[in-house]
């Protein structure tokens, strides 16, 4: 078998191979703009060896994933903070961290993550895509919520109703003023229009998947916040307690203790960053629509402060929502009502 520890960058990647059965070994550098890495790989699925490469986490990667899919040969990806600790020397150049990632893979001691399947990181960037427009629409109507206040007029959400419309298209404005409120209502009407389209996959999505209608059923969750918490968890099954995923989702407080002495932080924050800010909505969303959950909320907001309250309510949604899919799995035949506690869930909270 071919080993190779590679440094990965978006314009090249620095590699350190060796034969396990002839214990020929080298190092160079290949490049990426002119085919050279495509080449490389290619040549070694000729010879019919098994290979295997292994890189560190990082961005950019989905082509050189999808090359060494294609051409059949091993990826393993690594955690980078675990190989970091692992490193001795206090020098760093590519050819040592290619070094070090072959040792690691040679010694057994590559730490390897889960990876999702393409299908898995599709059906995620639907939801990044719908997050982002939905984003980009806030600001669309803030810009438009400050020409109303300009003109002495108040009206909050209201000013997306139909008369609230036609009062904003009413104010006479000078000729540059009129122009920019032209483009932003034809903005706003396009970015609704995409961000329906978008919401009426998320729900297509969700009928499909068992599990996602599970979770619907717990009070505030809505299938943007199900697909999601199922999407990046993967299966439940990958976790052995809910600490676990409050772990692993960043909701947990980061820890600085020493000499019998504990302090704790604010949240790591080392998860994914939209199913956790999802969750945090939710959360709110249960409080609202659940009086049990609303007991809670208060009997933390009157020991802390509101805003760590909804942090700590987000951490107990997501372990409720890990225990719900884990000890209650649904049937594919007995997947097909589910019933949804707020209408409110399925926006999770997003202007």
């Amino acid at each position: 078998m071919v080993i190779i520890g590679c440094d990965y960058h978006p314009s090249m990647q620095q590699i350190a191979w060796v034969d396990t059965e002839t214990g020929e070994c080298d190092e160079r550098q290949l490049r990426h703009s002119d085919g050279e890495a495509e080449r490389f790989y290619r040549e070694l699925k000729q010879k019919a060896m098994p290979v295997r490469v292994g890189i560190e986490a990082t961005g950019h990667t989905r082509w050189f994933e999808r090359l060494l899919a294609g051409l059949q040969l091993e990826l393993w990806i690594g955690d980078p903070a675990k190989i970091r600790a692992q490193r001795v020397r206090k020098q760093k150049t590519d050819r040592q961290d290619a070094q070090h990632l072959l040792t690691l893979l040679l010694e057994d001691r590559f730490p390897r993550l889960w990876v999702p399947s393409p299908e898995n990181r599709d059906v995620r960037q639907l939801l990044w895509h719908r997050h982002r427009l939905v984003q980009m629409r806030t600001r669309v109507k803030n810009q438009l919520q400050s020409m109303a206040l300009n003109e002495g007029v108040q009206r909050k959400h209201k000013l997306w109703n139909r008369e609230g419309r036609a009062e904003l298209e009413s104010f006479a404005l000078a000729p540059w003023a009129a122009r920019r409120r032209q483009d932003l209502l034809r903005l706003l009407d396009q970015f609704t229009q995409q961000i329906d389209e978008l919401s009426q996959a998320i729900e297509q999505e969700a009928q499909q998947r068992p599990a996602v209608q599970q979770l619907m059923t717990h009070p505030g969750v809505g299938p943007i916040t199900a697909l999601a918490f199922v999407l990046v968890l993967g299966t439940a099954e990958r976790f052995g307690c809910g600490k676990q995923v409050g772990s692993y989702l960043g909701l947990i407080p980061c820890e600085d203790s020493s000499g019998g002495r504990q302090r704790l932080g604010h949240i790591s924050k080392q998860g994914n960053t939209l199913l956790r800010y999802l969750l945090v909505e939710a959360a709110q969303s249960a409080v609202r629509c659940d009086t049990e959950w609303r007991k809670r909320f208060l009997h933390l907001a009157m020991r802390r402060e509101p805003r760590i309250a909804k942090v700590a309510m987000a951490r107990k949604l997501a372990v409720s929502l890990y225990w719900l899919w884990r000890n209650h799995p649904v049937p594919p035949a007995t997947a097909g009502t589910v019933r949804t506690w707020s209408s409110s869930g399925d926006h999770n909270g997003v202007p």
